[in-house]
């Protein structure tokens, strides 16, 4: 069993080094209520107009600025705020959380979930190709350094197809820098063969125009330093390479990969059917460029304020509340939590919801197009609760992919319906979302996405509540009731979708 506690909040920091290894190795399973909890007996029932109205802006705004403070705690490391797991920020943050969780009166079992997470972080880095240096080129996300930290030399060798398989590596690659296209498998997959090969280095370069901006993921001893290189900086290179024509490059990067633990932390309601479980996460950490008010300081925050104020309501279905994290790493706690979860303890969540980024400034009110054609069945219905509610609101909405850029990624590749909201990141904003949302087309949603002008200026007051009071209605239906919604079967769960995603979080994978 995962721990379950009722510590100190000094206790907390503490947890996050001082758990076994066994420990990090088993499920969170829902424990029994609490010694001395009390219950919601004589509270009303929820429901939704009432769980609404409940929301207020000027609460989910005084958080943001607490949330903003604790991110100041990283500054003497970081030199600004920021959240990133490992940091005082992210300690900060947990500690937060638990202590507001812990302060509702014993209505939810609270728990908290270690694991070991890999942070990667990288302090310079610098590609020259011939006499140029591309404008594109970035390093990888959880590449390794260059040999000792310091430049290495070799000539850019074109690996055959798209270095996926060992044969593709000419020998000559030993002692130079491997040229790969994107494709077919994963750029960890591309790294680690280059590496084996004897590659110092390796560009990964990509078939489209534009840039790459991936993620090597689990590191191996045989990863090399990896940068991404856009197509149209690639194209001039390749045609040359084509021609026989040699060209000598310089690589460097100078980044640090560590193991470091920190932990989930789980909210669930003593009361409500527990082998009948809504369950809705946001991630508690930010990237380490900025202290992430918006991205996702807002959607952890959303789900603080429903859960305090659910606290008011008594509820027929549990109700599981769930704060990652990790996510900007890769959606590690997400990953770990479905990863070691018990089949029956998988069966007993009927969905789960993913809210993440909730008040982008140049927002777009965005539902996640998740079908049961393609995702676990109950998807789409969710999908359509989000969208009927916004009819409901005389509020535009549009559709964005369902690809694995955020936490749902796990459940629904484990037969876990699954969905969600967003208010839009790094995408343009175009013509038609100007007109049916307001703001500037041509701009990126969220202009200041993993940025350190992620502050309390951040986030859109208007967005943030019309998004939270939705958040508030989808946790007040199914605690209400999963009358029509599709039951869970071991059928569903052990047909999930194997695919692999494009994405893994906000980086790409291959």
């Amino acid at each position: 069993m995962a721990l379950s506690f009722r510590w100190s909040r000094a206790l907390l920091l503490a947890a996050l080094g001082a758990a076994t290894a066994s420990e990090l190795q088993v499920p969170l399973i829902p424990q029994q209520s609490p010694s001395g909890a009390g219950n919601a007996l004589g509270k009303p029932l929820v429901n939704t107009d009432d769980l609404q109205a409940s929301i207020k802006i000027e609460s989910l705004l005084e958080r943001a600025k607490d949330l903003y403070k604790i991110a100041q705690k990283s500054e003497h490391e970081y030199s600004h705020p920021t959240r990133v797991i490992g940091s005082e920020g992210h300690a900060g943050t947990l500690e937060y959380i638990y202590s507001a969780i812990e302060s509702l009166g014993g209505y939810y079992t609270l728990s908290e979930q270690p694991f070991p997470a890999v942070l990667g972080k990288v302090y310079e880095s610098r590609l020259v190709i011939g006499h140029e240096v591309p404008e594109s080129a970035s390093p990888m996300s959880l590449t390794p350094p260059t040999a000792h930290k310091e430049p290495v030399y070799g000539n850019l060798i074109l690996v055959a197809n798209e270095g996926c398989d060992a044969s593709d590596y000419p020998i000559n690659v030993t002692g130079n820098v491997a040229f790969v296209l994107r494709g077919t498998c994963s750029f960890g997959t591309k790294s680690q063969l280059a590496g084996k090969a004897g590659a110092v280095a390796a560009v990964v370069y990509n078939y489209e125009s534009g840039e790459v901006s991936g993620t090597l993921e689990s590191p191996t001893p045989d990863h090399i330093a990896t940068f991404g290189l856009s197509g149209k900086d690639a194209a001039p290179i390749l045609s040359k390479l084509k021609a026989g024509e040699a060209i000598d490059s310089i690589a460097y990067i100078d980044a640090e990969v560590k193991q470091i633990q920190t932990t989930n932390i789980i909210a669930q309601t003593v009361e409500g059917d527990p082998d009948n479980c809504v369950m809705l996460g946001g991630h508690s950490d930010s990237v380490s460029e900025g202290p992430g008010i918006n991205d996702d300081g807002s959607g952890s925050l959303t789900l603080l304020e429903v859960a305090t104020q659910l606290t008011n309501f008594s509820v027929n279905n549990c109700v599981r509340f769930a704060w990652w994290a990790g996510e900007e790493e890769g959606l590690l706690g997400s990953d770990y939590y479905v990863d070691v979860l018990p089949e029956e303890e998988n069966m007993k969540i009927r969905l789960f919801m993913d809210y993440d980024m909730m008040g982008s400034p140049n927002f777009a009110y965005q539902i996640y197009n998740a079908t049961n054609a393609a995702n676990p069945e109950g998807s789409e219905q969710l999908r359509d609760l989000y969208l009927d509610w916004y009819a409901a609101q005389g509020l535009n909405y549009t559709f964005i992919p369902f690809d694995g850029r955020s936490d749902y990624d796990a459940f629904i590749r484990n037969g876990i319906p699954g969905g969600g909201i967003a208010t839009g990141a790094e995408s343009i904003k175009t013509k038609e979302e100007e007109t049916m949302f307001g703001g500037v087309a041509g701009d990126w949603y969220d202009p200041c996405y993993h940025q350190l002008c992620d502050d309390t200026g951040n986030v859109n007051s208007t967005a943030w509540l019309v998004n939270t009071k939705l958040v508030a209605h989808s946790v007040a239906t199914f605690a209400l009731s999963f009358d029509g919604f599709p039951e869970r079967t071991k059928a569903s769960m052990l047909s999930a979708n194997e695919q692999p995603a494009k994405y893994h979080g906000h980086r790409l994978v291959w």
